[in-house]
C-alpha cells in the first residue's frame, strides 16, 4: 500500500453496531499525524459535554507519517477523556503496535461505542471483528495477553496485543494499558477509557504491506540518520543502563523524591540505583519495533514460595519513574521488592507512578494519624513491600470506602480524609524530578500534567538565573519542538536526531513534502488544537494549585523561591489561554 500525503487512514469501529468504516481524513499538512490527528478526530467526533464514561466518547490510537520509514519512529499516541480529569487527554507508548497499525494500512484506529459483553478487536488490513471473551473478565494482564494471543496466530510476530486488567474493568481513574507486556499507555486513566466500552484487549496484526519511498535521497537519508542514533554514542545512557542511571545524579542534586517527598535525598539509593538493577537483577534488554537502541530493561524477579525448593521466575521492565515511584517515594531501599511491586503493578494493570504516589501519601496520611488501619486494612508504612503490595490489590478491587476514594487519586481521598497540603499532586500524582520551580508549574498546568511535556526539570537543573521570561519563552518553544516528534510520533530520546530541519528533510524524502513546507505552521495548529480541546472539555487553568509539599522541597540550589514559583505559574496561565482561546487575555 502506498500512503497519501494528503489524507489520514484512520479505522472507525462502532462497537455499539460492531461495524467498522474506513474515513479519509484531509488536511495531513496541517494535522500530520499523532497527536495532531488524535486531537482532529475527538475535534470531529468527541462530545465535549459528556463524561469520560460516556460510550460516545472516542478512544483513539494514532501514529506518524514517518512510522516505520525512519529508526524510533515507533510510539502511538492514545487519545482520549480521561477518566481522571475528565479532559481531552493523552498517553503515549511504544512496543509493537505502532508497525502493527502501519502494516494494517492505517494512521489510527478509531473505537466508539460500547461492546455488549466484555470483548476483544482483532483487526488486520482486510478483517476486523468483534470477539466475545466474558471468560477474560477479572484475568490479570499477563494471562489475558496469553490468551489474545490465540487470536490470529498465522501473523505471529507481525502483531500487538494490548489489554487492560482489573483496574481498568473497575474504572480506577489511574488504570493504564498494557502494550506488549513490557510498555504502556500509562497516564490519565486510558485502561479505565478501555474499561469503559468494555474492551479487554485489541490485536492488531500488521499483515498487509507498505512501499518504501523511492529514490536515493531516502536511502542516504536513512543511513545517515541510523549511523548517527548508533554510531555517535547519543542513545549510550538508554542502553547500557537505561533511564534508571538518573537516580544517583537526582539524588545528589537533592531532588530525587524521597517517602512522599518529605525528603530529596537519602544514602540508601545505592541499593535501588540503575546500577545495581544491572548489577542483580537485570536479566535482557528489548526494543520497540523500529528502534536499534532497546532501551527496554527486563529484571529477573525470583519469588520464593512455602517450600525452599520451590521458586518462581518472573521478567519485569524497570526504568527510572517506576523505581522512583515504587522505590525512593515509598521509601523501599531494596531492588528486588521494587521489582515485586512493579510485577502486581502490572499485573493489575494500574500506571505504576500514580498508584506508588497515591501509597506514598496514604504512608504519610498513617504516620500523621489522619487514617488508621481502620481504612487501610494493611499496615502501609515507608519501607515495608508487603503492606504496599496489598494496598495495590485493594485500589484495584476498591476494597472499601477509602480505597474507593484512593482509586480516583491521591487528591480525590486527600480532600475526603485530609492531608491535601502533602499529596503530591501536579494535575496528576508528580514524575520523579523534584527539581524545583520551573517542573513543577510545567507538571501543574501542562497539557498531560507530565515531565514529557515541556523539559522543566532540564532548565532547573541548568538555568543559573531567575527569570520568568526566559522560562516562559523556553517551556512553549519546548513544547512545539515536542509538538513535532509527536505528530511524527518519534520517541523523544531521539528528540536530539530529529530536529525540526532535520524532520523536514525526512518528510521531504518520504514524500510528504506538503507536510515539510507546512511544518511551522503545523505545530502552532496542532499546539493551540489540543489547548482549545483540554479548555473546552473542562480544564480551568485558574483553579490550578500547587500543593503546600511542593513549596517545602529544598534542593541543590536552596529551597523553593514561591514568589518566582507563583510568577511563573501566573505567565504560563496567560500563555495558555492565549492558545487556547478560552478566554480574552488582558
Amino acid at each position: 500500500m502506498k500512503i497519501n500525503p494528503d489524507f489520514s487512514r484512520v479505522l472507525h469501529v462502532d462497537l455499539n453496531t460492531e461495524k467498522s468504516t474506513v474515513r479519509m481524513i484531509p488536511d495531513r499538512h496541517m494535522h500530520i499525524g499523532g497527536s495532531g490527528l488524535a486531537a482532529v478526530l475527538y475535534e470531529q467526533y468527541g462530545v465535549n459535554d459528556a463524561p469520560a464514561n460516556d460510550p460516545r466518547q472516542p478512544l483513539i490510537f494514532a501514529i506518524g507519517p514517518l512510522t516505520g520509514f525512519y529508526p524510533l519512529m515507533s510510539k502511538v499516541v492514545c487519545g482520549f477523556r480521561s477518566p481522571y480529569t475528565d479532559e481531552w487527554s493523552e498517553s503515549h507508548a511504544g512496543g509493537r503496535l505502532a508497525l502493527s497499525i502501519r502494516f494494517a494500512g492505517y494512521d489510527a484506529l478509531m473505537i466508539t461505542g460500547k461492546a455488549k459483553e466484555l470483548s476483544a478487536l482483532v483487526i488486520g488490513s482486510r478483517s476486523c471483528e468483534v470477539k466475545n471473551v466474558a471468560y477474560l473478565r477479572g484475568k490479570d494482564v499477563f494471562a489475558t495477553g496469553k490468551f489474545l494471543r490465540r487470536f490470529d496466530k498465522k501473523n505471529a510476530g507481525h502483531r500487538s496485543a494490548i489489554r487492560i486488567g482489573q483496574a481498568g474493568e473497575r474504572g480506577v481513574a489511574y488504570a493504564c494499558i498494557n502494550v506488549d507486556s513490557f510498555r504502556h499507555f500509562g497516564r490519565m486513566g486510558s485502561g479505565s477509557a478501555m474499561g469503559y466500552k468494555n474492551l479487554k484487549g485489541i490485536v492488531v496484526s500488521g499483515d498487509g504491506s507498505c512501499d518504501l519511498p523511492e529514490g536515493k535521497a531516502y536511502a542516504n537519508l536513512m543511513k545517515e540518520i541510523y549511523q548517527d542514533i548508533t554510531e555517535t554514542g547519543k542513545m549510550k545512557k538508554y542502553h547500557d543502563l537505561g533511564t534508571p542511571q538518573n537516580l544517583i545524579p537526582l539524588n545528589e542534586l537533592q531532588a530525587l523524591p524521597w517517602n512522599n517527598l518529605q525528603k530529596t535525598h537519602d544514602d540508601r539509593v545505592d541499593n535501588i540505583s540503575g546500577e545495581t538493577f544491572a548489577d542483580q537483577l537485570l536479566l535482557r534488554q528489548a526494543a520497540c519495533a523500529g528502534c536499534p537502541v532497546g532501551c527496554i530493561h527486563i529484571g529477573l524477579l525470583r519469588q520464593q514460595f512455602a517450600s525452599e525448593h520451590e521458586f518462581l521466575y518472573k521478567q519485569v521492565s524497570y526504568d527510572y519513574e517506576p523505581i522512583f515511584a515504587q522505590g525512593s517515594m515509598l521509601g523501599i531501599t531494596n531492588a528486588a521488592d521494587v521489582l515485586a511491586l512493579l510485577d502486581e503493578t502490572e499485573k493489575l494493570g494500574l500506571d505504576c507512578m500514580s498508584a506508588g504516589v497515591a501509597l506514598a501519601w496514604a504512608a504519610e496520611a498513617t504516620e500523621k494519624g489522619i487514617i488508621s488501619k481502620d481504612e487501610t486494612i494493611v499496615d502501609l508504612k515507608f519501607g515495608d513491600m508487603k503492606g504496599f503490595i496489598e494496598g495495590l490489590k485493594f485500589i484495584s478491587s476498591g476494597e472499601n470506602e477509602f480505597y474507593q476514594a484512593l482509586s480516583r487519586g491521591s487528591m480525590a481521598a486527600a480532600k475526603q480524609y485530609g492531608g491535601e497540603d502533602f499529596a503530591c499532586v501536579l494535575g496528576q500524582e508528580m514524575a520523579g524530578y523534584a527539581t524545583g520551580e520551573v517542573f513543577f508549574v510545567a507538571s501543574a498546568y501542562g497539557f498531560r500534567h507530565s515531565h514529557l511535556d515541556t523539559g522543566g526539570y532540564a532548565f532547573d537543573q541548568n538555568a543559573t538565573e531567575k527569570d520568568a521570561d526566559k522560562v516562559i519563552e523556553f517551556m512553549l518553544q519546548d513544547e512545539r519542538e515536542r509538538i513535532y516528534i509527536n505528530t511524527m510520533m518519534g520517541c523523544l530520546f531521539a528528540r536530539g536526531t530529529y530536529g525540526a530541519e532535520k524532520l523536514k528533510e525526512a518528510l521531504t524524502a518520504a514524500g510528504f513534502a506538503n507536510i515539510a513546507d507546512n511544518l511551522e505552521a503545523a505545530g502552532k495548529y496542532v499546539q493551540n488544537l489540543r489547548w482549545q480541546l483540554k479548555c473546552k472539555t473542562g480544564f480551568d487553568v485558574d483553579a490550578v494549585k500547587i500543593p503546600k509539599r511542593f513549596t517545602e522541597v529544598v534542593t541543590w540550589k536552596g529551597a523553593i523561591d514561591t514568589e518566582h514559583m507563583n510568577e511563573v505559574a501566573r505567565r504560563y496561565a496567560l500563555a495558555i489561554k492565549e492558545m487556547a482561546q478560552c478566554e480574552e487575555v488582558e
